[in-house]
């Protein structure tokens, strides 16, 4: 996994975009619905990377059972630096993991942000995946 293939992922989420908060050489994933009337809704954060290729890694959220069993099996996954290591995992991109399973953790990590997002806000973005049917 590269750069442009981790950005490249990372935005191609419904109201994903790119955010620079530290500094330019740390990329901070966020998504935020788009409302109508222009409304704002705070941005919430997926992914955080780095993006230094001496130390390629990125910050994802992770259900805190999961986070454990993918430490256990893989070295490359460890708590994220700087974050609460209960929900977040730091992921080593240094070729080691599969690309599709880091591909899998970002959609997971974007899945579980957009979660916690109202009803309303995962509508405009067309997420539907882990959101309750209607009328429930």
């Amino acid at each position: 996994m590269d750069v442009s293939g981790l950005r490249e992922i990372c935005l191609g989420f419904p109201g994903a975009f790119e955010d620079f908060p530290f500094g330019p050489e740390t990329s901070v994933f966020k998504v935020r619905a788009a409302v109508a009337g222009g409304a704002r809704h705070e941005a919430k954060m997926f992914a955080l990377s780095a993006m230094d290729p001496g130390n390629w890694s990125v910050s994802l959220k992770c259900e805190p059972a999961l986070a454990e069993q993918l430490r256990a099996a893989h070295p490359e996954i460890t708590g994220a630096w700087h974050m609460n290591k209960t929900h977040w995992n730091g992921v080593r991109l240094d070729g080691a993991l599969p690309d599709d399973m880091i591909r899998d953790m970002v959609e997971d990590s974007y899945d579980l942000v957009v979660a916690t997002l109202s009803r309303k806000q995962q509508e405009r973005l067309g997420w539907a995946r882990l959101a309750a049917p209607r009328g429930k």
